[in-house]
């Protein structure tokens, strides 16, 4: 629930403030462990080096002690002692002697002579392991020495023990990291200085397109995106302009959209308006006139309900394709259905339709959307085609798609207007479509229906020859 609130209430930070903190980090952090890691190698070294030196003075002292017999008489050689005790305060440690009794019979700190020892260590070195240890949590280390009777070094008569604080050692280690944490930290409050410097002035280039982008929101679309200072800023512009030209085209065909829907609305209300304000002008006028008029006034209604109808079509294709309703179809059975139905307007027009099919197809499709977007192609095919002419619908599949083409022999559409056939409410020659009662939308319906199942279409065309209109759907739906 905390981590909620703080998503929720969390600010945005400034990306030059971001690149100023990973460079101060990538910069500190590591000088911090290396520090780290050289002050722990040096102390290392700092302790191996006095324990050798004191083992080094220790052996010296085990070889006089051999050869002087300091283990059976101690008093007689006081000398030998005293060098013990020196060493002992040259190592700041404490240094003591075992005899093979286990009784210690001398200690540079004076506190344990004479009294019996039974360390391990001690016991260790009396049959033969030789050992020394580092404490390092307790900053302390011992070395064990053997005494040999003779020369020989077969028979141990007692032990050396020494022992040596770290302290001192630890202490400077503390005091070094501390001096380097100091210019560490130092250093790094340059480090990131200048480089919250930098990224201000690097970031320079992307605050202006930053500017740029607002005078966009705020309504000035015409504003030339061109920030070229790197390439990521020459990307993104070019990107962005891409965008803002595809936004232009957009809120263009959304205008010319508005303008075609009130326009198309408007003209059979107009119509039906000039015909009855006719009839009642008329006062009493024969029945024929009455007759026709009002069969005038059927048609534009009729008209007027075509547009909604295809209205409401479009606007459900534009819902999201879960509104799909796939089954698996003959599509054989469903594009022979639409052409029994189509071939009275085909003979009216004295145009003969023909149906090829390379094989039998089923596909998982819409049927009632599929069958309205063949419908629309093979109409239009019959509409705007010659007297006497051909429309051949074709039918062929592969492995994952099936393949519809409408060819025809009409009146073909100008290479340069073949763009824009699947807008909304654009008529090639918009006198024949309002005679033939087209409204426009069927080819942007057909679009509609073709992309809600993930196939394709694409037209060829040459004015006075003819158009095919060739539709691609994959035999399989995937959402």
């Amino acid at each position: 629930m905390l981590w909620k609130e703080w998503n929720v209430k969390r600010v945005a930070v400034p990306f030059r403030v971001l690149i100023g903190i990973l460079v101060f980090l990538t910069g500190v952090i590591p000088l911090l462990i290396q520090s780290q890691i050289l002050a722990n190698f040096n102390s290392q070294q700092r302790v191996e080096s006095k324990m050798r030196d004191m083992q080094a003075q220790c052996l010296m002292i085990g070889n006089k002690i051999s050869v002087n017999g300091y283990m059976a008489n101690p008093a007689k050689n006081a000398g030998i002692s005293g060098e013990m005790q020196l060493i002992a305060d040259m190592f700041h440690g404490r240094i003591y002697a075992v005899d093979s009794n286990f009784r210690i019979i001398y200690d540079s700190f004076g506190l344990s002579t004479g009294r019996i020892t039974v360390a391990e260590q001690v016991i260790q070195c009396f049959q033969g392991e030789n050992k020394s240890n580092y404490f390092k949590d307790e900053h302390y280390f011992y070395i064990v020495i053997p005494v040999y009777r003779d020369k020989s070094e077969q028979q141990i008569e007692g032990v050396l023990v020494a022992t040596s604080s770290t302290e001192d050692i630890v202490t400077q280690k503390e005091q070094l990291l501390d001096r380097a944490y100091m210019l560490e930290l130092l250093l790094g409050g340059i480090v990131l200085i200048l480089a919250l410097g930098s990224a201000y002035f690097l970031m320079k280039p992307f605050r202006r397109l930053i500017d740029t982008l607002n005078l966009v929101a705020d309504g000035k679309m015409d504003e030339d995106i061109q920030v070229n200072t790197y390439q990521e800023t020459r990307e993104i512009s070019c990107a962005l302009n891409t965008t803002l030209t595809r936004v232009k085209q957009l809120d263009q065909a959304r205008q010319e959209f508005v303008s075609n829907v009130s326009h198309e609305l408007k003209t059979p209300i107009t119509s039906i308006r000039v015909l009855a304000d006719s009839l009642m002008g008329m006062g009493e006028a024969p029945v024929e006139l009455y007759q026709e008029f009002m069969s005038d006034i059927s048609d534009e209604i009729d008209r007027e309900s075509k547009i909604i109808d295809d209205l409401l079509s479009l606007v459900k294709m534009d819902k999201t394709a879960a509104e799909l309703n796939v089954e698996k179809k003959e599509i054989n059975s469903v594009i022979e259905l639409i052409m029994k139905r189509l071939r009275p307007i085909a003979r009216k027009r004295n145009v003969e339709l023909i149906f090829e099919s390379m094989r039998e197809v089923t596909a998982e499709v819409d049927e009632v959307k599929i069958s309205l977007a063949i419908n629309n192609l093979v109409e239009n095919a019959i509409k705007y085609n010659v007297d006497g002419g051909w429309v051949r619908v074709t039918l062929d599949a592969d492995h994952k798609f099936f393949y519809i083409k409408v060819a025809d022999s009409g009146i073909g559409i100008p290479e340069e207007l073949q763009s824009r056939v699947f807008e909304r409410f654009y008529r090639v020659d918009k006198a024949r479509s309002r005679e033939s009662g087209g409204t426009g939308l069927g080819l942007a319906i057909t679009k509609s229906v073709i992309q809600m199942h993930q196939g394709a279409i694409r037209i060829q065309s040459k004015e006075g020859e003819g158009t095919t209109f060739t539709v691609r759907v994959p035999l399989k739906y995937i959402p």
